[in-house]
């Protein structure tokens, strides 16, 4: 017994949650507007509407020359049957039931005068336009719900064709049941095969749209694993002057004279500043990096494994840029001074890359490259004029400018690029040059 009990309790507690679903899928009057369409914009609407009115004034017209009913209740459930076509543009359950309720009222009335005889062979329970309206309700009901809904809709249009044909029935009318039901079948399925098509088509570009956003994220891990190891070198060299200095520190005297005293200040202030740009690295990127590389880097075409690049060969830079046929000049303005070796390293990369741009995307424009030493920064600005000729189609994605700015970045500085003056282009990036004294502690975070 108890486990009849049991069985009985599982089976009432599904159909409660069966009748829960149905409640929050047909009762409800949530708006899921109908979106414009891709390539027709805002037609489907127009149309509705058009159609929507059609129904209005010719359901009213049959209902009066054929029914017999007066002109008020026919304009009246004609304005039900063409509202609920244009109510399930915005709202598709409460056009379904408004169409379903005009229909029940039609019915009512008509089949009363088919019972009396004042009328005969009138289409019952669904008239012509009444199955016109109700099928462009489903269709719009379809694109908009889920399957589930659609299905339980197609389900209450047949019950309620049921219950009126069916059950209640009538004398002396033409029966439309059957084919409005058959009909609806046909309309929910296309339908839903609609929607399904549309979901598709907005979930590939979503696949899309996410490839993209791998591909420059995986651009720009790329670039990260390149400053990684441009950093490292920097990191390296300085190792080696400490190690040089460490060598040379016991065979002066003794007694530690100045001189002496001068060298341990000068490997002091190189280990801190190799700790600080190991720290720089190890915060910015968390992650580990190929040791492989290709034989030649292709930003200059040196050994990946060669003395980085400075300041001190902007000049070189400049002149392999001209004799590529790109006019450039320079300005150097505040007292020039040697900078942290990650600050002239990142510096030199952005103007290189800036003016690889140019040559790339600005044919026939001249570049303008500024170098500002201020107390606390270092601004580079690399202009261009406008181009006298289209450029080449190029494959590139913008990956210059991540990889720009991740060096500002990476040293807690910033860069902006944009348009200038017409049709031009500037980049400007700002780079802090403040570094650690001989005097300050070294980091003791464990970093290192």
């Amino acid at each position: 017994m108890s486990r009849l009990n049991g069985v009985v309790d599982t089976g009432v507690e599904h159909i409660r949650r069966w009748l829960g679903v149905l409640r929050d899928d047909l009762m409800t009057a949530r708006v899921d507007p109908l979106p414009p369409s891709t390539w027709l914009r805002w037609l489907p609407h127009g149309v509705v509407w058009i159609v929507g009115v059609v129904l209005t004034i010719v359901g009213a017209v049959q209902l009066t020359d054929q029914a017999g009913l007066d002109l008020g209740y026919s304009m009246l459930l004609g304005v039900g049957q063409g509202c609920a076509a244009v109510l399930a543009l915005r709202r598709p359950v409460p056009g379904l039931w408004l169409s379903l309720g005009a229909t029940l009222a039609i019915a009512v009335l008509t089949r009363r005068m088919l019972m009396a005889g004042q009328i005969d062979g009138f289409a019952w329970p669904w008239t012509a336009w009444a199955v016109v309206a109700h099928l462009l309700v489903l269709l719009l009901v379809a694109l908009r719900v889920p399957t589930r809904v659609s299905v339980e809709a197609l389900v209450l249009t047949g019950l309620f064709t049921y219950a009126l044909q069916g059950l209640w029935g009538a004398w002396n009318y033409t029966p439309t049941g059957q084919v409005t039901v058959a009909l609806s079948a046909v309309v929910v399925v296309l339908g839903i095969a609609l929607r399904g098509r549309r979901e598709a088509r907005v979930e590939l570009g979503r696949q899309a749209t996410l490839t993209a956003e791998e591909r420059a994220r995986r651009t720009l891990l790329e670039e990260r694993s390149r400053i990684a190891r441009e950093l490292h070198d920097v990191v390296a060299h300085h190792m080696s002057v400490i190690s040089i200095q460490a060598q040379v520190a016991p065979h002066l005297v003794q007694d530690p004279p100045d001189e002496l005293r001068e060298n341990l200040a000068g490997i002091r202030q190189n280990a801190v500043e190799a700790l600080t740009e190991l720290r720089r690295v190890l915060d910015v990127l968390r992650s580990e990096h190929p040791a492989a590389d290709d034989d030649h880097d292709p930003a200059d075409g040196r050994a990946p494994h060669a003395p980085q690049p400075t300041l001190d060969r902007l000049a070189a830079l400049v002149e392999n840029t001209r004799a590529a046929g790109l006019t450039v000049t320079t300005e150097v303005t505040g007292a020039r001074r040697p900078l942290p070796p990650g600050v002239e390293l990142s510096a030199y990369r952005i103007v290189q890359e800036a003016l690889s741009n140019v040559l790339r995307h600005a044919p026939g424009a001249t570049a303008h490259v500024t170098l500002a030493y201020g107390r606390r920064a270092l601004r580079v600005e690399v202009v261009n004029t406008a181009p006298t000729r289209e450029a080449s189609p190029s494959a590139g994605a913008r990956h210059g400018l991540l990889g720009m700015r991740e060096r500002a970045v990476m040293l807690g500085g910033t860069l902006t690029a944009g348009p200038w003056s017409g049709r031009g282009y500037r980049v400007e990036a700002r780079l802090p040059v403040s570094a650690p004294s001989a005097t300050d502690p070294l980091p003791q975070d464990g970093t290192a």
